[in-house]
């Protein structure tokens, strides 16, 4: 079997960070950070800690020469996507595996396509919560990475993964149902994040606030009828799923949504509401309620 030595990783947010300084630790891996000029020198003036132990890595200009890498993990931002996938192109072989670690379902079409791949591994992350507060990420739970091929879940490649994850320790889980799980994190994320960002609410919200959890089900059954539409099998004990997970969560972590929104940032609203919308369109259901989000988190972001 193949083993995973060099890992190139674009995107150090809190996902990011955390799991750089896990893989760092790793014995006989190489974690290297693709970012431009400004943010290096940024990384290396500031420098990054992780639960208060300085982050140690290296780093990659795209304009750097160096051998590609076995493995690139993804972890940007939906609106950061396009500037990612030029910044590791330089890096990635044929034999390269890449690893999206971004929220939503389509990140891994748009980079395959985008590098002129075949289909990558689909990926998400589940009961994570770090926060990332101007160079300090901090976590209580590192996360399991759910991923597989999108037919059946096991290859040369995701055998790879699994053991870099386990030598790494890093939580994780091979899927045999990768799309049905990825559209389920999607749907998670539609509910909970954005109901987390328009009422500014950490996490012991939902565990302590039934209405809180109400209008996180309404906007998920929106998803539940679009899913459908587009052949993916989801349904309300889906929805409930979702809670005992949030009970596990340090109640006073915060999605990443509302982090954005606390620090004045751009969200990914478009990826969650929005995607709802076209969907529904698409397929002539009505989506009231991520639309109403929408609008609302839209205003948010126009009052920064």
């Amino acid at each position: 079997m193949r083993k995973i030595e060099r890992v190139y990783l674009c995107g150090l947010g809190a996902l990011g960070a955390m799991y750089a300084a896990r893989l760092a630790a790793t014995p006989a891996v190489t974690v290297r950070v693709i970012a431009d000029s400004e943010r290096i020198d940024r990384y290396g003036r500031d420098g990054i800690t992780v639960n208060g132990e300085p982050l140690t890595v290296g780093y990659l200009r795209p304009d750097h020469v160096a051998p590609p890498a076995d493995l690139v993990l993804v972890a940007v931002k939906h609106q950061q996507l396009e500037a990612a996938i030029d910044a590791i192109r330089p890096f990635v072989a044929s034999d390269t595996i890449i690893l999206s670690l971004l929220n939503g379902i389509d990140s891994e079409a748009t980079i395959a396509t985008a590098l002129a791949r075949p289909p990558l591994l689909l990926a998400m992350v589940v009961a994570v919560d770090a926060v990332r507060e101007g160079q300090a990420v901090r976590f209580g739970r590192l996360g399991t990475i759910v991923f597989g091929e999108a037919e059946s879940g096991e290859s040369c490649r995701s055998a790879a993964l699994v053991d870099l994850f386990t030598r790494a320790g890093i939580p994780h889980r091979l899927s045999t149902e990768m799309r049905r799980d990825l559209w389920w994190k999607f749907m998670l994320n539609v509910g909970v994040n954005q109901v987390s960002a328009v009422l500014r609410a950490p996490y012991g919200t939902f565990q302590r606030v039934e209405a809180a959890r109400d209008l996180v089900r309404r906007l998920c059954r929106e998803v539940l009828a679009v899913a459908a539409a587009e052949g993916i099998a989801l349904g309300e004990s889906d929805i409930e799923s979702f809670f005992p997970i949030l009970e596990k969560l340090d109640p006073t972590m915060k999605t990443s949504m509302l982090q954005d929104i606390e620090a004045g940032r751009k969200t990914e609203v478009e990826m969650f509401a929005g995607r709802v919308m076209a969907l529904g369109q698409r397929h002539g259901i009505p989506t009231p309620v991520n639309q109403t989000l929408f609008d609302l988190i839209r205003t948010l972001e126009a009052s920064f």
